[in-house]
């Protein structure tokens, strides 16, 4: 096989021979392309490997074959380049070697197989047993190697449920991520739970990673129903309850039902009626849980009881990346429990604590947690506090902390120009990740949003700043316009902007020093402000 160029010194006028000069690196591309042919055969004809290993399909042999032969052309090439006085010889011995180590991976690998199997496919379907016989064929092949199972979105009915007993039966043993959110929507009550029931007995003793029953308002007969699942999940790593009805009474359930969660990663509930006594009752499954990184329990009316039992549960969690707690009915007190839960969370990226009536104690003992702990925060939600310019450095000095943060929002607070100033001046220096801003309804004047938007229009990659609701003056308005043009699609909305806007202190809009005009008093406060400077 020819597998480079062979030249040689033409002969001098008096006959005397100079010696050889052989290259054997690099391969003609002829030699090259033969090389991913022979692969190619070698990965999809039968033979001793093959055999031990599994045959691929032609399609899928040549596309290895070419990844294949360009990585190990790299390798040999890479190898040349440090013996350029070199015949080539051991570059082309490199070539072969890699050739067959990475054909062996492949082999031991196998073909790409389906792993994924999901129903999900358009609107939402009411399956009867007729739909569900067809639906499911593919489920039915003894050779399918389906790990993960979606039927979100997919209504069955009882008759269909009973299709999918025997299939989901012969699966229990591979199955690994379970998808069952939305899939009773408009059944009556009975015909519901009936349903339930038999996923549940069918799936019992199925070893999953990953479980989704959101979307079924399912209540404490729901999590019953599924009893004999969650009775028989011991590795389970990830629990999704979102959207589903878990009361008091349901959330007992589930903690009386989980045999065990000490592997649990992500544990998600969201928009139910927990209440106090729910919260107390899935603070339990929390202390249960030390490897937790996603803890969610958003929109679920939990109270500062309640909402003080998670938190202490919280920190025993030292695993935590990722927090929301949003729209609840937490208080000072505990907001003041969150932030020394915070300070054992140095893995915290995401924060959510919006809307919980921290107001400044409590968001300024957070805030100075976080400070201290959460080097890599990406994310900080703040939005509906009632918190005012008094936190306003605090808020500051950590942001100032946070290099790495992509997103903050501090929507629907009262920072007013004060503490949109003090916040712009922490955002001006690094912050280079920054990806959106939100400070909608901040009581924010023409300063502030000039701030604003000096301090993040030149960040790279930065897409939308928010200041919509505020009391903007109209030349303010077109002032941070100018500051946008060259990128305006980075400047969200200000149609509902009130240049004539009041506060309850009866503040004069700041003026920028200008021909004629004399320096308003905040402004010439503010002017130099440093991060962290007391007042």
């Amino acid at each position: 096989m020819r597998i480079g160029s062979i030249t040689m010194d033409a002969t001098s006028p008096n006959s005397q021979r100079r010696p050889f000069s052989i290259k054997l690196w690099p391969p003609s591309q002829s030699t090259r392309l033969m090389l991913v042919e022979r692969m190619t055969n070698n990965l999809s004809t039968p033979s001793i490997f093959t055999r031990k290993y599994e045959i691929l399909s032609k399609e899928e042999a040549n596309e290895n074959a070419k990844q294949i032969e360009n990585s190990a052309y790299a390798s040999a090439s890479e190898h040349y380049e440090k013996e350029p006085d070199g015949d080539g010889s051991s570059a082309v011995q490199l070539y072969a070697k890699e050739c067959c180590r990475l054909i062996l991976g492949v082999l031991k690998s196998g073909p790409k197989r389906e792993t994924s199997f999901n129903i999900c496919q358009g609107p939402r379907t009411f399956i009867e047993l007729e739909e569900a016989e067809e639906l499911l064929k593919p489920l039915k092949d003894s050779n399918n190697h389906y790990t993960r199972i979606r039927f979100s979105n997919g209504s069955f009915s009882v008759g269909a449920a009973r299709v999918a007993e025997p299939i989901l039966v012969s699966l229990k043993n591979q199955l690994r991520e379970l998808d069952l959110s939305d899939f009773i929507a408009g059944r009556p009550e009975e015909e519901a739970l009936e349903v339930m029931s038999i996923f549940s007995k069918a799936l019992e003793s199925c070893d999953l990673r990953s479980l989704d029953l959101s979307n079924n308002a399912l209540g404490e007969k729901g999590v019953r129903a599924f009893g004999s699942l969650l009775k028989s999940q011991n590795s389970l790593e990830e629990l999704y309850l979102i959207n589903d009805g878990i009361s008091e009474e349901a959330a007992r359930a589930v903690c009386e039902l989980l045999p065990s969660t000490e592997k649990l990663r992500v544990l998600q509930f969201h928009n139910n009626m927990t209440g106090d006594k729910g919260a107390v009752a899935i603070s339990e499954i929390v202390k249960r849980s030390p490897l937790l990184e996603d803890f969610r329990c958003s929109s679920s009316r939990v109270g500062s009881e309640g909402g003080i039992a998670l938190l202490n549960a919280l920190e025993m969690c030292t695993h935590l990346k990722k927090i929301d707690l949003t729209d609840n009915m937490f208080d000072v007190e505990a907001g003041i429990t969150l932030s020394k839960a915070l300070l054992n969370h140095k893995s915290l990226t995401e924060v959510y604590l919006s809307y919980l009536y921290l107001e400044d104690e409590g968001a300024v003992a957070i805030v100075n947690a976080l400070k201290e702990s959460a080097p890599s925060l990406e994310v900080l939600e703040l939005a509906g506090n009632d918190i005012t310019a008094e936190a306003a450095s605090a808020l500051a000095g950590l942001i100032s902390e946070k290099p790495l943060l992509k997103k903050l929002n501090l929507a629907g607070n009262e920072l007013k120009d004060e503490g949109a100033i003090k916040i712009g001046k922490a955002l001006e220096e690094g912050h280079d990740q920054l990806k959106e801003v939100d400070m909608n309804y901040n009581s924010i004047r023409r300063t502030g949003a000039k701030v604003l938007a000096q301090a993040v229009v030149r960040k790279p990659g930065f897409k939308l700043l928010n200041i919509n609701c505020n009391f903007i003056s109209d030349e303010g308005v077109e002032e941070v316009k100018k500051i946008f043009e060259n990128c305006p699609c980075a400047l969200g909305p200000l149609d509902e902007n009130d240049p004539e806007g009041d506060d309850d202190d009866n503040d004069q809009e700041p003026r920028v020093q200008g021909e004629g005009d004399e320096e308003h008093e905040l402004e010439s406060k503010l002017k130099n402000l440093e991060v962290g400077q007391e007042e």
